[in-house]
């Protein structure tokens, strides 16, 4: 899709939270993009941005070797928001000077506003406003034309602006959620400061996708790997009201899903959907591929090679197929690449971005490229996907087989796919499963005596793990009600031959991670 007339460019510098400052961007409706901050000026230029935003990053300004954008962005005309490692980056161009502070502030923390004109509009004076900091460096000495708009507790310059040039430099973060009225900030730096309109709608995108395919797909036939998440779903669903039964749709039964998972699967879509849907049971190969392996990244790779195999096979059964149809989503591509060049550590990777041979000989369709996961749920709204569908909980692409800590066996995927059943079905007859992010059941490593009957048991341990989420990024584990764990449990222990333990798993991200491997 042809990105949207408006438009923010947003350049990075190694900050683990520039996903936030587009994510925000893009949910006061305006579209963004993310680029290295060494991205090419002419880039810059043919991109043709309303605005700029300058992310955080790890750096200090005055490094040696420290990432600085192309000056000649400020002399575009343009607006420029800079945040944290954004505003030093400013001040240094604009002849300010940054230097390492005493007093490092992470964390929490407070402003007072001192002019609540622009950025600050609706803000007030007399309240401190509570903000995220992260940094160990400090403004010494503003640039001509700019002045302190805010200031920290320990009277340290929080924001500048400048008096003529509409830039703007904050040195807290209001992209994350801790930074309370930091979405009202960028809104009003998007529209009272660039003067953009809320126009970034999904209508618009499924009809200029879908004409997009047509013109693109013509006659050719497309073939795509369906798993029955969102983001496969979506594309699927974007494709088949494109060019109809000329997409065909492969499930792939790699053994290790959820329980009744391929059943549900070729119901939704084949049945119900009437998608050109052909299923592929090779379990037997997957399990024969992960035998004796425990390694978590072994497992990874070992099933999405197998993966290409039976997908390789599959699609030599058709024919007149051009193109591969991939759910890629705009934070896979950045992780992927580190940002595409820039100055971030690569998180993980992903199976979607890269990771099919070129042998395969097809060209890569991706028509969620450009969204994030809510944009992509309100697609799959627009297209008429069942709730179910668009609102499934996050899976790995290796499924159980990394939800079992250990060898991956026929027997231990069967123990857990039963326990995880109970799991989901306990906590989904509750209200307040909504505010659940993601929850699931992991099979330990570890056996443990118990008693069942006044007989000694020596069984597995499953561990029980919820969490509550706004993207996935951090996450907080959910206090699931006492009375539900203990039903969890019993049945559990009671219904799942080969556990005799049950556990819940208490870990916030960070320091944990949301999965266990």
């Amino acid at each position: 899709m042809t990105a949207p007339h408006q438009r923010v460019l947003i350049l990075d510098f190694g900050s683990q939270t520039t996903q936030l400052i587009a994510r925000r961007v893009r949910e006061a409706r305006v579209y963004s993009e993310i680029h290295p901050y060494s991205w090419g000026f002419d880039n810059i230029k043919a991109f043709q941005p309303n605005a700029i935003i300058l992310s955080g990053g790890p750096a200090s300004v005055y490094d040696d070797d420290a990432p600085m954008p192309d000056p000649r962005i400020f002399d575009l005309g343009l607006p420029i928001l800079g945040i944290c490692y954004g505003m030093q980056a400013m001040t240094v161009h604009a002849g300010g000077s940054i230097d390492g502070s005493p007093t490092r502030e992470f964390g929490r923390s407070h402003i007072t506003i001192k002019d609540t004109s622009r950025i600050f509009q609706g803000f007030d004076r007399d309240t401190p406003e509570q903000v995220w900091m992260s940094h160990g460096d400090r403004l010494i000495d503003l640039p001509d034309g700019f002045s302190v708009t805010a200031v920290t507790d320990n009277n340290i310059p929080a924001a500048i602006a400048h008096a003529q040039r509409p830039w703007f430099g904050v040195q807290f973060h209001p992209e994350v959620v801790h930074t309370p009225r930091g979405a009202q900030l960028i809104e009003r730096f998007l529209f009272d400061v660039c003067g953009l309109t809320p126009s970034w709608d999904m209508h618009a995108f499924v009809e200029e996708t879908v004409r997009d395919m047509k013109d693109r797909i013509g006659d050719k036939n497309v073939i795509c790997g369906l798993s029955g998440g969102v983001d496969s779903a979506v594309t699927a669903a974007l494709l088949h009201q494109a060019i109809g039964k000329q997409l065909y749709c492969v499930f792939v039964d790699n053994g290790v899903l959820r329980l009744h998972e391929a059943e549900q699967v070729m119901r939704t879509f084949r049945d119900e959907l009437k998608f050109n849907l052909t299923a592929v049971d090779a379990s037997e190969e997957f399990f024969a591929v992960l035998k004796g392996v425990t390694d978590p990244e072994e497992k990874r790779i070992r099933i999405g090679h197998k993966f290409i195999d039976v997908f390789e096979k599959a699609a030599a059964s058709i024919t007149n197929v051009t193109y591969l149809a991939q759910g890629t989503l705009y934070p896979d591509v950045i992780e992927s690449v580190s940002v595409r060049g820039g100055p971030s550590a690569t998180i993980k990777s992903h199976h979607n971005v890269g990771g099919l041979p070129a042998r395969l000989g097809f060209e890569l369709v991706e028509p969620l490229r450009e969204l994030f996961k809510d944009e992509v749920r309100a697609v799959g709204r627009e297209l008429g996907l069942p709730h179910d569908v668009l609102e499934r909980q996050p899976f790995p692409g290796p499924g159980l087989a990394v939800r079992i800590l250990g060898e991956v066996t026929p027997e231990r995927v069967n123990i857990l796919q039963q326990a995880d059943h109970i799991t989901q079905e306990e906590l989904h007859s509750h209200e307040w499963v909504s505010e659940i992010w993601q929850s699931f059941t992991v099979l330990l490593p570890v056996r443990t005596v118990g008693v069942m009957g006044d007989q000694r048991t020596y069984e597995n341990v499953a561990a029980v793990r919820a969490v509550s989420s706004l993207d996935g990024m951090t996450a907080d584990w959910y206090p699931i009600p006492h009375e539900a764990l203990q039903t969890i449990s019993n049945r559990i222990i009671n219904e799942v031959s080969g556990v005799n333990r049950v556990v819940y798993d208490i870990s916030s991200k960070p320091p944990a991670t949301i999965e266990w491997e």
